[in-house]
């Protein structure tokens, strides 16, 4: 059976227990996010994303991640701050992780065996890689970090997953 993404532990971005389960029935985009990259405004389009089409049973989970270029170094209340504050941003953020390497977050174990447009697979390359999740919890597509929130194929594909 293909591996899901609801049985992996995760926490709040504030370190309390969380549940992927909490987001069973829903299409996600799950993204690795950082507050201080050059693809930061992606929060934008992020958070727009979440707002229109979550009415009809999607979500955007954001995960902060400070292995490239330490562009994520703020504590949790520091990352909160800045996206709530910055990007109006309204969706979940999940705490701080590496999402390479032997201290990889184990979500980006189920998540990173999928290859994107381009044929890459593996280790995540940089900030805003996006993995879109159908409602079984099953990763589906992967997108390039310089894949906008609110390009044609993205929206498409979450468009054809929501039905």
């Amino acid at each position: 059976m293909m591996a899901t993404i609801y049985d992996v532990p995760v926490r709040s971005l504030d370190g309390s227990e969380a549940s992927l389960r909490d987001y069973d029935g829903k299409v996600l985009l799950l993204v690795n996010v950082a507050s201080k990259c050059g693809l930061t405004p992606q929060y934008t389009g992020l958070e727009r994303l979440h707002e229109k089409f979550g009415a009809r049973g999607f979500a955007v989970l954001g995960f902060p991640c400070n292995q490239f270029g330490e562009q994520e170094p703020g504590s949790a209340e520091e990352i909160a701050t800045f996206c709530s504050a910055s990007y109006g941003v309204t969706f979940p953020l999940f705490e701080k992780n590496d999402v390479n390497g032997p201290d990889r977050q184990p979500l980006y174990d189920v998540l990173t065996p999928l290859a994107d447009a381009e044929g890459t697979s593996g280790d995540i390359r940089w900030n805003f890689e996006k993995f879109l999740v159908d409602r079984t919890g099953v990763p589906v597509q992967r997108f390039s970090p310089l894949v906008e929130p609110e390009s044609d194929e993205l929206i498409e594909s979450i468009e054809k997953l929501l039905g």
